[in-house]
């Protein structure tokens, strides 16, 4: 069997949607969560455009939202995968907002979701590779592997084995908690 490669052109999704005064938070601006859903939408689209698979969202590593996106205003989000591993894919997206009346654009945040592609019974299947082309793209990746790397030692350091409250004491002297265990 040989090996399937392509770009991450074949991965790209634009999706724009107009916001409504329905998708609003109590403070008038457009609602983190509505945003979130048509984030996951995308990395949906994104991944499942490149395996040629069902994917099902796996993690969302940091949302930070930067700019308010107001009523009325159109979002675009550019999705794409930037990372593959067996089964899994990291999918890249930005959101941008554009007043419609002014023209002026917005970033407001970026994300990366991690996917991974299902067969019919809902078993992990392989994912074409990636082919890298320019520097953003060999950013993207390589950032992607740090992130997993340093999730994966994260996981193996505060896990409830391998934790030792007095390896860890004195980090807290600067900062404002108190600590009662018993």
């Amino acid at each position: 069997m040989i090996d399937l490669f392509k770009s991450s052109d074949d991965s790209e999704i634009i999706l724009t949607e107009l916001m409504l005064p329905s998708h609003s938070n109590f403070g008038g601006k457009i609602h983190g969560g509505f945003i979130l859903s048509l984030m996951d939408k995308a990395a949906f689209a994104s991944a499942s455009k490149f395996s040629a698979q069902y994917c099902v969202t796996a993690s969302v590593n940091r949302v930070d939202f930067i700019n308010p996106i107001e009523v009325g205003e159109l979002v675009t989000m550019r999705a794409r995968v930037n990372y593959v591993g067996n089964s899994s894919m990291v999918v890249g997206i930005r959101v941008e907002s554009e007043n419609i009346r002014t023209g002026i654009i917005k970033h407001c945040n970026s994300s990366y979701f991690s996917m991974v592609a299902k067969d019919d019974e809902g078993k992990s299947v392989k994912v074409p590779g990636l082919i890298v082309s320019d520097d953003d793209g060999f950013r993207r990746f390589l950032r992607s592997i740090k992130h997993i790397k340093m999730r994966n030692e994260r996981k193996i350091e505060f896990s409830r084995e391998n934790f030792e409250v007095e390896k860890y004491q004195d980090i807290f002297k600067d900062y404002r908690v108190k600590f009662q265990i018993k």
